[in-house]
């Protein structure tokens, strides 16, 4: 099996991190996180998924992200030296909150457990 989605994927995940993290102003407060890529096996399109703090941010934080696609896909087709380069979007990572409703869910009966 191709181990090059994987790598893409986190090359991708690196890329994206750098990006947001030193080119894009986000409000004051807002911390903005890539939790992971999943790019089709062709490399046509990547799913950037990330968790946004605070939750309230969500919405308006990947909207916003997702309007400046442009600028982000020409900053990674600079950086990155592949083809095909990837078509990006973004989405809200919903995983991170299952998991603290679990561990939640789990602290609870650990407590009445006592």
């Amino acid at each position: 099996m191709s181990k090059r989605i994987p790598r893409v994927n986190q090359l991708l995940k690196k890329e994206i991190s750098q990006i947001l993290l030193r080119e894009i102003e986000f409000p004051k407060g807002v911390l903005v996180t890539v939790t992971r890529v999943e790019s089709t096996p062709d490399l046509r399109e990547s799913k950037i998924f990330l968790s946004i703090m605070p939750e309230e941010n969500k919405d308006k934080i990947t909207d916003f992200l997702n309007k400046k696609i442009y600028f982000l896909q020409q900053k990674i087709n600079k950086r990155l030296r592949m083809r095909p380069i990837p078509k990006i979007i973004f989405f809200k990572e919903e995983k991170t909150k299952t998991a603290a409703r679990i561990e939640e869910i789990l602290e609870k009966l650990k407590r009445k457990e006592k």
